[in-house]
């Protein structure tokens, strides 16, 4: 018999909070890890990805749903495009 364990989510804010324990107040990874209830390789990875969105190498969320959104409109476009293109092929074809 297995028991289905459901995974935690945690909130952008949560992390930060988390992750401010260790950078701000001068928590260690373990204590603080304690503290929110957390592993502590969950908040070592939480503290690198806030360094890299920081530093500019990772994107942040809203730049990733800003990206996700840009990509469906180019998608859409494109699809567009090559309908106009079939529909001016059709009616060129009809001119002549």
């Amino acid at each position: 018999m297995t028991i289905e364990r459901t995974r935690r989510r945690f909130t952008p804010e949560f992390k930060k909070d988390a992750v401010a324990l260790i950078t701000e107040q001068g928590y260690t990874v373990a204590k603080a890890a304690r503290a929110v209830d957390v592993s502590e390789n969950n908040l070592r990875r939480w503290k690198k990805e806030l360094a890299q969105e920081a530093a500019g190498e990772r994107l942040n969320a809203d730049e990733r749903a800003e990206l996700a959104r840009l990509r469906r409109e180019v998608k859409e476009l494109r699809m567009e495009k090559e309908i106009l293109k079939k529909a001016s092929a059709f009616f060129a074809k009809e001119m002549k």
